[in-house]
C-alpha cells in the first residue's frame, strides 16, 4: 500500500465535533489519529482547539501529516503509542489538554492492505502488528501459544464462544503462515450452523488476535487515566470503542472517575470521602442508520463521553 492510498472514513465524526465544541480553548488529544479524519474536522470546525495527534502506525502518520499539514502549528502529530502520552505532552511542552479523543480498533487501510495482515479475507503474511518495525507477530501467536492461552485470547478478546475449537484446531494445523490458510481453519472448526450468520466466521478470531499483538487492553486502563487527569475543567474525554471487551473497560474506568473511587455501597450516601473528577457527557451513543449504511465498519462503534469537573470549593 503506498501512502496516498491511505484514506479512512472517520467514524461519527459530526458526533464528535459536538461532544468537543463546548469545551474551553487549547489543545485536543487525538490519541488514536490514524489518517487524521477527526483531527481535520476539529480544527476546520473549532477555531479555539489545536491538536495533539499520536499513532504508532507510521503510514497512518505520514498521511495524516499531510492531511493536516494547512492547519500549520495547530495541528502537532507525533509517532507513538498512546499509553506515553505524558511523556509526549512533556516533549511537546503541552501542559494540559482541552480534551481527549480515543477511536480504538483498526483504520480500513490497515485492513485492506494484505501485507499487514489483518484481514480474513485477502491473503498476506500473519503480521497485524499496528507498530511494523517491533514486536510479536499474530503469527508468533498462532504458533507458538499453547491451547489454553489462544483459547483465553481468542474468547476474552474476541468473544468467539467456540474459543477451545479454535484453539484446538489451530494447533492441530501448525504451521500457519497465512491470513487465509488461518481463517480456513478458523472456519472449519466453527459449527456450520453458526457459520450461516453474524458475518464471516473468522472476524472475532482475528480481531483477538490483533488485540494480543498490539496490547491493546491493556494499555488503555493506564492512559485513559493520564488523559483525564491531564484533562482541565470543562474539558471532555471521549472514547470510540469497537468491540465488548473495550467498552467494559472504558464504562470501567469512566465510573471509577465519576464516583472519585467511592466505596460506599450502593443507594447509600458517600461517607468515605471521595470526590467525583468527572462528570457523564449525554450524547449519540452508536452511529446513526445512515452513518451504518455507508461505512459498514462503523457498525459495532460505541460512543462514551466524559467532562471533567473542577476542583471542590
Amino acid at each position: 500500500m503506498t501512502e496516498p492510498d491511505f484514506a479512512h472514513e472517520p467514524v461519527m465524526v459530526d458526533e464528535i465535533v459536538t461532544v468537543f465544541t463546548p469545551v474551553p480553548p487549547g489543545t485536543v488529544l487525538d490519541a488514536t489519529l490514524g489518517g487524521g479524519g477527526h483531527a481535520e474536522a476539529l480544527l476546520d470546525q473549532c477555531p479555539h482547539l489545536s491538536v495533539l495527534g499520536l499513532d504508532r502506525d507510521e503510514q497512518a502518520l505520514s498521511a495524516a501529516r499531510r492531511r493536516l499539514r494547512r492547519f500549520g502549528s495547530r495541528a502537532t502529530t507525533v509517532l507513538s503509542r498512546f499509553d506515553r502520552l505524558a511523556a509526549v505532552m512533556a516533549d511537546s511542552q503541552i501542559a494540559s489538554l482541552a480534551g481527549a479523543l480515543f477511536d480504538l480498533g483498526v483504520s480500513s487501510p490497515q485492513l485492506d492492505d494484505p501485507e499487514r495482515g489483518f484481514s480474513y479475507r485477502l491473503e498476506g503474511p500473519l503480521d497485524m502488528r499496528m507498530d511494523p518495525r517491533r514486536g510479536k507477530t499474530a503469527a508468533d501467536v498462532v504458533n507458538g501459544d499453547d491451547v489454553d492461552d489462544l483459547a483465553r485470547i481468542i474468547h476474552d478478546y474476541g468473544d468467539e464462544r467456540f474459543a477451545t475449537r479454535v484453539a484446538r484446531a489451530i494447533v492441530a494445523a501448525r504451521p500457519i503462515t497465512t491470513t487465509t490458510e488461518l481463517a480456513a481453519v478458523v472456519t472449519a472448526a466453527i459449527p456450520a450452523a453458526t457459520r450461516r450468520t453474524g458475518g464471516h466466521p473468522a472476524k472475532r478470531t482475528f480481531q483477538a488476535l490483533r488485540i494480543a499483538v498490539n496490547d491493546e487492553l491493556d494499555q488503555l486502563p493506564g492512559s485513559l487515566d493520564q488523559a483525564i487527569d491531564a484533562t482541565v475543567t470543562r474539558g471532555r474525554v471521549a472514547v470510540l470503542t469497537y468491540h465488548s471487551g473495550e467498552d467494559r473497560l472504558v464504562k470501567q474506568r469512566f465510573a471509577e472517575a465519576t464516583s472519585g473511587g467511592c466505596t460506599c455501597p450502593p443507594g447509600l450516601p458517600c461517607v468515605c470521602g471521595a470526590t467525583p473528577i468527572v462528570r457523564r457527557v449525554r450524547a449519540p451513543r452508536t452511529p446513526s442508520a445512515d452513518q451504518t449504511a455507508g461505512n459498514r465498519r462503523a457498525r459495532s462503534a460505541h460512543l462514551r463521553v466524559v467532562e471533567k469537573l473542577g476542583a471542590a470549593p
